[in-house]
């Protein structure tokens, strides 16, 4: 099992002392904080001792196919383990192009059978980060029935939705006033708070609530999970502390309880891991 994480503020980016990192990459990556230039990427890549792993995670339209092409393969020329994805034109390009960098399949929400893992496998996908609705049970299942690399986010500010439109803007105009970059609201028949940022690509709409999966890390070390994700958003105050402490914990072979004590402090909220999503007809 590795740790890959995603930082919130680029001086905590541990380029030594994790096994991977996820780099957003600017202009084409969404729903993360921070974002780095092509140029930070390369010094990066050559002063670390991690995997390094590009987010191009936006979608993509017929005037970005000349700049994405350019971009693409530079990023096959630099040492990078791979590319994580949403838009099929960059499976399509790899394709095309025949490019040798591996990549993530990223479509939030959609990442959620082993079937549909082992078809994007068979088109030359190598990782596939699994959707967080769904449960621990489920993960397992696909972790022991697909080729594909699994990757699963454990602790993070959960990221639900994502939009083109500039709709804090929008909602300024249309009420009058003057709105910032980020807004709280309020979810109607949830009641759950949602953290709304307002990018240069679009909106994005955060959990307000810690999705803490540390106790979980043992059921997936045991089943062979290759890769866990910790993000930074949220929880900025101890971030340094539970990378250091989960990397212990996973070399250690996940048998440290006291692990699993330290960080309750994040919370009891586990998000869809034991909690099946069930539709009912009205």
């Amino acid at each position: 099992m590795k740790l890959l994480v995603e930082v919130n503020h680029k001086e905590h980016l541990p380029i030594q002392n994790v096994d991977g990192i996820i780099l957003p990459l600017e202009g084409y990556a969404v729903e993360s904080i921070t974002y780095f230039s092509m140029e930070e990427i390369q010094n990066i890549i050559q002063n670390s001792s991690s995997e390094v792993f590009v987010k191009m995670n936006r979608n993509f339209f017929n005037d970005d196919i000349k700049k994405l092409t350019t971009i693409l393969k530079d990023l096959d020329q630099m040492n990078i383990a791979g590319i994580l994805f949403y838009d099929l034109a960059l499976l399509e390009l790899k394709q095309e192009l025949k490019l040798s960098v591996d990549l993530v399949w990223n479509q939030t929400h959609m990442v959620h059978n082993y079937r549909t893992c082992d078809y994007y496998y068979s088109r030359g996908v190598k990782y596939a980060v699994l959707g967080k609705e769904l449960t621990l049970e489920e993960i397992k299942e696909i972790l022991k029935k697909s080729k594909i690399t699994s990757m699963v986010e454990v602790v993070s500010r959960p990221s639900i939705a994502f939009s083109r439109r500039k709709l804090l803007t929008n909602y300024g105009k249309d009420l009058g006033v003057d709105v910032s970059s980020s807004m709280d609201i309020e979810e109607k028949v949830s009641k759950e708070k949602i953290h709304v940022i307002e990018g240069s690509d679009g909106t994005s709409f955060f959990l307000d609530t810690i999705m803490n999966g540390t106790s979980i890390i043992h059921d997936l070390y045991v089943e062979d999970c290759p890769y866990i994700i910790i993000k930074e958003y949220g929880i900025e105050d101890c971030f340094m502390e539970l990378v250091t402490d989960t990397m212990d914990y996973i070399h250690g072979g996940c048998c440290d309880n006291q692990y699993i004590e330290k960080y309750r402090k994040l919370g009891d909220y586990t998000n869809f891991f034991f909690k099946k999503t069930i539709y009912k007809v009205k």
